[in-house]
C-alpha cells in the first residue's frame, strides 16, 4: 500500500470517526409554528426565538467536543443581528452535604446544620452526547448531553421565551443517594475574551462598572437585585438567579455577595466568567440548603437576559421583572408584611441608645413597597411574665414607637411571638394597644386597672390566653408550622378548644424547607391548609417573612413575601387596625412573592372566605384576573372533600413576560367541600388565595 492510499485511507476514517461524532438534532416534538426555528449544520445548532416587537434572538450550539457550547449570541434590531457573546460555556459547581432526617421532622427540617457536616463542591461535567429541542407553549426548550457531579446526573436545559430576550439555563440533576442536601454556584464562563466591562448596582442603588482583565483571580460581590452584566461592542447580557427560589431559608436576610466574576473562581472554574453564587455558611445560624430528595429533578438554574444597547440598560431590564424589588400598588388593597423580630425596642429604645427620627428599618419596608408590617419583638429579650414593672414599660414603648412610626402611609403594628401556653411557637396579633403579661400569680385577677396602663391582663395558661384574645378581638396562629420551633404544631392541639376558636386564625407561609425540583414555593404550609380545610376548620394562612435584621444592604427581597388585604383605606395607628385583623380572619386577602398578582378573584360571584353554592352541574364558574412580570407555568384549583385532596391544573405555558388576563376557569367540584387557587411563574415565584367554602 502507497503512502497516497495510506492517506486517503486517514482521511476516509477520520471522516467516518466525524460523523459519527455528530450528534443528531432530534426534532420529534419541535413545534415549527411557534415562532422558533432550528436548524444543524454540522455540529453546530442554530436556534432563532421571538424576543420581543421586531426583535428575535438567536444562538449557536457547537456540539463538537473541545468547543464552547454558546458559539454565538445575538439580538436582532431591525433585522439586523448584532452580537451579544461569543465563546461561552456554562458552568456548575454543585456543593453535596448530608441532610438530618432523624432530628426533627424529615425534610421539613430547618434547625439543620449542613456546612458544619463533611461536605463537598464538583464541578458539574457536560459530555455533549445528544441533543434534542420541543416545543412547551409558548417557550422552546433544547436537552442535551449527559451531566455528571459525584453521585449527582442529567441533563442540561436550556429554555428560551416567546416575547422576550430572557431565557434560563439549567443543570437538572438528581441522585439516589437518601439524605442528602446541596447548594450550587453557576455562571458563564468567556473563551474569547470579548468582554469589555462590568455592570452592577451596588448595595446603595447605584450602577457600579469595573473593565474586563481577564487575568484577575475571581471575587464575590455584594449587590442589588442579585444580577451582574457583561458588555461588549454590539450588547450586553445579564446573569441572575430566580429572585425567591434562589435562596434557602435563613434567620437572617445578610446580603452574603451572591454574583462572582472573575478568573478561577474557587479554584475550579476554569477560565474568567461571571455568575451567581451561594454562601457554604449562610447567616452562620441554621444553615438547611435546598432538600435533594432521592430520585428527584434538583433544577440548578439561572437567567440570561440580553440586550442590543449598554449594560446598564439591561439591568434596568431585569429590574423590572421584580419591579426594582418593589411589591406593586393593587387598587382596592394594601400590601401586609409580618413576623419581624428587629428588636428595636430592647436594643436600641430600652437600650439607652440615641433614637433616629427615621430608622433605616422603617425605610426599607417603605422602599420594599409595604404598607403595613407586623412586628414579633420581644423574641426571647424582654420580660414577658413580669415583673409587670419590666413588662409595661415594655410594651408602652413599642406601642409609643410604633405609633411614632406610622404615618398616612405607613403602619407598623405591634406583635409578638409569645410562644406560651398554647404549644409550639405562635404569633398573635391585637387590633389595637393591648397591656398584658404572660404569668398570673395565685390571688391575681385575670383583668385589673392600673394607672398609667389601662387595663392590664394577667395570662396564666392556656384558657386565660383564649379569653384575652375573645375580650380584645385578637388573633393567634401558628409560626412556621411543622418545623423549628412549631414542629409538631398545629396538629398536636387541632382538637383543642383554643384552634377550634375563631381567634385562632391558622398558620403561617414561608418558602422554607426549599426544594430546587419543585415549581412552586413553600408545600410545607399550603398542605397544611389543605389538611385544615380536610378538618373541616375554616382557617387562614398568612405569608410570614421570620428575619430578624433590616437594613438597606440585606438581600430582604429574596427573603420576603407580602399579603395583598382586601382594603381601600390604610388604617390610622390612634384609630386601630381593626380592618387588617378582620381580613386576616375572614380570608380576605392573598399571598404573594410579588412576581404574580391576583387583581381579582371571584367563585361563583363570591370572595375567598366565603361560602358559595355549585352550579346544577356541581361546577363552579371562576373568575381570576392575573398579572405577572417572568412568564407563567400554571395556575391550579386545589379542592377537597374532607378526606382527599384534588388537584386541576391549568397550563399557562403559552404565557409571555409581562401580562395581565382574566381566565374563566369552570372546575367539577361535586362532593367538594372547600378551594383555592393557587398561581405560578417559570421562576417558582406565584401567589396563593385564601379558601372558599361550599355550601352543603
Amino acid at each position: 500500500m502507497n503512502f497516497r492510499t495510506l492517506i486517503l485511507l486517514a482521511l476516509t476514517i477520520f471522516s467516518l470517526g466525524q460523523v459519527k461524532a455528530q450528534q443528531k438534532l432530534d426534532t420529534s416534538l419541535f413545534n415549527s409554528d411557534g415562532g422558533a426555528t432550528i436548524t444543524q449544520n454540522g455540529q453546530l445548532i442554530e436556534l432563532t426565538w421571538p424576543a420581543g416587537k421586531d426583535t428575535r434572538g438567536k444562538i449557536q450550539l457547537d456540539m463538537s467536543a473541545s468547543s464552547p457550547l454558546f458559539k454565538y449570541i445575538g439580538l436582532s434590531s431591525k433585522s439586523k443581528f448584532h452580537t451579544v457573546a461569543e465563546d461561552l460555556d456554562p458552568s456548575f459547581l454543585l456543593s453535596i452535604g448530608k441532610r438530618d432526617l432523624l432530628s426533627q421532622n424529615s425534610w421539613n427540617i430547618f434547625f439543620d446544620k449542613v456546612p458544619a457536616r463533611p461536605h463537598a463542591t464538583y464541578p458539574v461535567v457536560l459530555k455533549k452526547d445528544s441533543i434534542s429541542v420541543k416545543t412547551i407553549g409558548s417557550r422552546t426548550v433544547v436537552s442535551l448531553g449527559s451531566l455528571k457531579a459525584d453521585r449527582f446526573s442529567g441533563k442540561l436545559e436550556l429554555t428560551f421565551y416567546n416575547g422576550s430576550p430572557l431565557f434560563n439555563i439549567a443543570a437538572v440533576m438528581s441522585t439516589e443517594a437518601d439524605a442528602t442536601a446541596i447548594v450550587y454556584d453557576a455562571g458563564l464562563v468567556s473563551r474569547s475574551k470579548k468582554w469589555e466591562k462590568l455592570t452592577w448596582v451596588n448595595t446603595s442603588d447605584q450602577f457600579a462598572t469595573a473593565a474586563v482583565n481577564y487575568g484577575d483571580s475571581a471575587r464575590n460581590l455584594a449587590l442589588k437585585y442579585r444580577t451582574i452584566a457583561a458588555q461588549r461592542k454590539g450588547g450586553a447580557l445579564a446573569i441572575f438567579p430566580p429572585p425567591h427560589q434562589y435562596f434557602y431559608p435563613l434567620d437572617e436576610a445578610f446580603n452574603l455577595k451572591f454574583i462572582w466574576h472573575g478568573a478561577n473562581y474557587r479554584g475550579l472554574v476554569d477560565g474568567y466568567g461571571m455568575g451567581i453564587r451561594q454562601e457554604l455558611e449562610g447567616d452562620r445560624r441554621f444553615v438547611p440548603w435546598f432538600n435533594a430528595p432521592p430520585g428527584t429533578k434538583q433544577r440548578l438554574n439561572f437567567f440570561c437576559l440580553l440586550g442590543n444597547s449598554g449594560s446598564g440598560d439591561v439591568l434596568e431590564a431585569v429590574k423590572k421583572f421584580t419591579n426594582a424589588d418593589r411589591y406593586a400598588s393593587l387598587p382596592g388593597f394594601k400590601t401586609m408584611s409580618s413576623h419581624f423580630h428587629n428588636e428595636f425596642i430592647m436594643n436600641v429604645v430600652l437600650a439607652g441608645k440615641a433614637v433616629p427620627e427615621k430608622p433605616e428599618f422603617v425605610d426599607v419596608f417603605k422602599r420594599l413597597g409595604v404598607d403595613m408590617v407586623h412586628l414579633g419583638e420581644f423574641h426571647y429579650t424582654a420580660h414577658p411574665k413580669g415583673p409587670d414593672s419590666l413588662r409595661l414599660k415594655e410594651l408602652k414603648t413599642l406601642f409609643e414607637q410604633c405609633e411614632r412610626l406610622s404615618d398616612d402611609h405607613f403602619l407598623l403594628m405591634p406583635g409578638e411571638e409569645p410562644n406560651e401556653f398554647f404549644g409550639g411557637h405562635w404569633l398573635q396579633i391585637f387590633p389595637k394597644p393591648v397591656y398584658w403579661v404572660m404569668a398570673r400569680s395565685k390571688g391575681v385577677p385575670y383583668v385589673q386597672e392600673q394607672p398609667g396602663f389601662g387595663k392590664v391582663y394577667h395570662i396564666g395558661d392556656k384558657h386565660d390566653m383564649l379569653r384575652l384574645l375573645k375580650d380584645e378581638h385578637g388573633l393567634a396562629w401558628t409560626a412556621h408550622a411543622r418545623t423549628k420551633g412549631s414542629v409538631n404544631t398545629p396538629d398536636i392541639y387541632n382538637h383543642e378548644e383554643f384552634f377550634k376558636s375563631d381567634r385562632f386564625m391558622g398558620a403561617a407561609w414561608k418558602a422554607m424547607p426549599a426544594d430546587l425540583s419543585q415549581p412552586r414555593l413553600g408545600n410545607r404550609v399550603l398542605d397544611l391548609l389543605d389538611d385544615m380545610n380536610n378538618w373541616g376548620e375554616k382557617k387562614t394562612v398568612i405569608a410570614e417573612a421570620d428575619l430578624f435584621t433590616i437594613t438597606q444592604e440585606n438581600e430582604m427581597y429574596a427573603h420576603m413575601n407580602v399579603n395583598y388585604m382586601m382594603m381601600d383605606k390604610l388604617p390610622k395607628f390612634s384609630e386601630g387596625w381593626k380592618p387588617v385583623v378582620d381580613a386576616m380572619k375572614r380570608g380576605k386577602f392573598f399571598s404573594s412573592t410579588g412576581e404574580v398578582l391576583m387583581h381579582e378573584l371571584q367563585v361563583n360571584g363570591k370572595l375567598s372566605g366565603e361560602t358559595l353554592k355549585l352550579n346544577a352541574d356541581a361546577t363552579a364558574d371562576i373568575r381570576l384576573k392575573l398579572s405577572w412580570t417572568f412568564p407563567m407555568n400554571f395556575v391550579e384549583i386545589i379542592s377537597g372533600d374532607g378526606e382527599k385532596v384534588y388537584r386541576e391544573k391549568v397550563d399557562l405555558t403559552d404565557t409571555e413576560a409581562y401580562g395581565t388576563k382574566t381566565f374563566a376557569l369552570r372546575p367539577e367540584l361535586k362532593g367538594r367541600k372547600w378551594l383555592r387557587v393557587e398561581a405560578w411563574d417559570c421562576a417558582a415565584n406565584g401567589a396563593f388565595s385564601q379558601t372558599f367554602y361550599v355550601e352543603q
